[in-house]
């Protein structure tokens, strides 16, 4: 399959894999290409930027394959606001997130505005605000045809529900896992009043045993990175909140 990535500013991972950078936060948005299905982890901070992802998808794909599979890597208003886009989509995320989600359009409101959404976007998007109605506890693998794909509810760390998403090996290409924000690039790890701290280095191990020492590691915000930087990553969140390994 030969889409041309770069050509829409999405960077080429695998065979069946890529992502983009969004603008704003430098959020990671991933996609998986196989021939009966298509995955999309996280969908951006608004439903605009959610119906940019939908034309992007379609410009790679073509209008024949839409989005199948959303994927959210955990509750926070970078990643799920705009899930609205894809309404035909099946939309997974870890066990319990769509409880919180649905008490928490109030406070990703206030987040989006307090980051520099503007107030009737904000509004627009909570007010369209899609609740997971597949929750993953454990590993679950979805058959994209072609392509077979491992979502792990990996957390706690970032929050109390992180779902990651692996594209094993295939094609001559290594894995590719996309961790959201449990591993971060582009500065240090943010921790709100949502992490659970303690647990969080725990969650990296989770992640590297996941991907092994070959993977691309996708960060939630950043460039991708390799095992030895996710374990780094975890030495320093253990020093940091006190946690021994």
């Amino acid at each position: 399959m030969d889409i041309p990535w770069e050509e829409r500013g999405w960077e080429r991972l695998s065979p069946r894999a890529g992502r983009c950078r969004l603008p704003g936060w430098d959020a990671t948005a991933g996609l998986v290409a196989g021939d009966t299905g298509v995955l999309l982890y996280d969908t951006g901070s608004t439903p605009r930027e959610g119906a940019a992802l939908r034309a992007d998808v379609a410009a790679l794909l073509g209008p024949g394959r839409p989005v199948t599979h959303v994927a959210l890597s955990h509750p926070h208003f970078d990643h799920v606001l705009g899930t609205a886009a894809f309404a035909e989509a099946e939309v997974y995320g870890a066990v319990g997130v769509a409880e919180l989600l649905a008490r928490s359009g109030g406070a990703l409101y206030e987040d989006a505005v307090r980051e520099g959404v503007d107030a009737a976007e904000a509004a627009e998007a909570r007010d369209a605000l899609v609740l997971p109605g597949h929750g993953v506890s454990g590993e679950l693998t979805l058959d994209l045809g072609d392509a077979r794909v491992l979502l792990a509810n990996v957390g706690p760390g970032h929050t109390a529900h992180d779902l990651a998403l692996l594209v094993p090996a295939g094609e001559g290409a290594a894995p590719v896992l996309f961790c959201g924000d449990l591993v971060e690039e582009s500065g240090e790890p943010q921790a709100g009043p949502d992490a659970i701290t303690a647990r969080w280095p725990a969650s990296l191990d989770r992640l590297l045993a996941l991907g092994g020492e070959d993977a691309v590691y996708v960060p939630g915000h950043g460039a991708v990175v390799d095992a030895a930087f996710v374990r780094a990553q975890r030495d320093a969140l253990a020093v940091r909140f006190g946690v021994s390994l």
